[in-house]
């Protein structure tokens, strides 16, 4: 399939869940590999409910990215630390799985790790669009500043899509996605949780909302 995938230009990204019961670190290593050698950027699911040795084979494949984390051992964070993938952190997913541990963002940045926030949008385990709340969580529930959070949500993420030198930031020659809250300091972004204030929206300049 990946090749046919590669050669129709149907994906920037090969993904795959690396955990235990899912696919094994070998399985893992053998399918990025051929990704990688038909040019598909490398994801990895890692680390969500067991630690498995996830986060080090995104480190040692220098995938763009590494999600979930919640579970991830001391040595993943060092070698998440080391490289330049970044961690992309989920906390919708473990709130609506019900789970009590998050990732260690913590520690992840005491590290020197990159974090990243997102929904993990999906309609098994996080079936949410509210960026917002997600700002909301990783205050609350990851403990991290509200300037944290916001460079977790743009730039760093911005990283984790491997788009870092055209968006994530207002500079010039970056891409104008941009959106306008109704809010009176930054620090209500995530203070307001789970309400739309959300005004109007902008991608690439152009008008989508409001």
């Amino acid at each position: 399939m990946i090749p046919r995938v590669a050669l129709e230009k149907l994906a920037s990204f090969a993904d795959i869940f690396c955990e235990p019961g899912v696919y094994t670190l070998d399985e893992s290593r053998k399918i990025l590999g051929a990704a990688r050698a038909h040019g598909l950027a490398l994801k990895l699911h890692a680390d969500e409910l067991e630690p498995g040795g996830a986060a080090e084979l995104a480190a040692e494949l220098g995938a763009t990215s590494a999600d979930h984390l919640a579970a991830i051992s001391d040595a993943g964070i060092k070698a998440l630390a080391a490289s330049q993938t970044v961690a992309t952190l989920l906390p919708g997913t473990m709130l609506f799985l019900g789970r009590s541990k998050q990732a260690p963002a913590r520690a992840l940045i005491a590290a020197g790790a990159a974090i990243a926030l997102a929904t993990d949008f999906n309609p098994g385990t996080s079936p949410t669009v509210n960026f917002p709340l997600m700002l909301t969580l990783a205050v609350s529930g990851l403990h991290l500043s509200v300037a944290e959070a916001l460079i977790a949500a743009t730039t760093n993420g911005a990283a984790a899509l491997g788009l870092a030198a055209e968006t994530g930031q207002l500079s010039p020659g970056f891409s104008a996605d941009l959106a306008l809250f109704d809010i009176g300091d930054i620090r209500e972004l995530p203070y307001w949780y789970g309400d739309q204030r959300c005004r109007r929206s902008w991608a690439r300049g152009n008008a989508c909302h409001g």
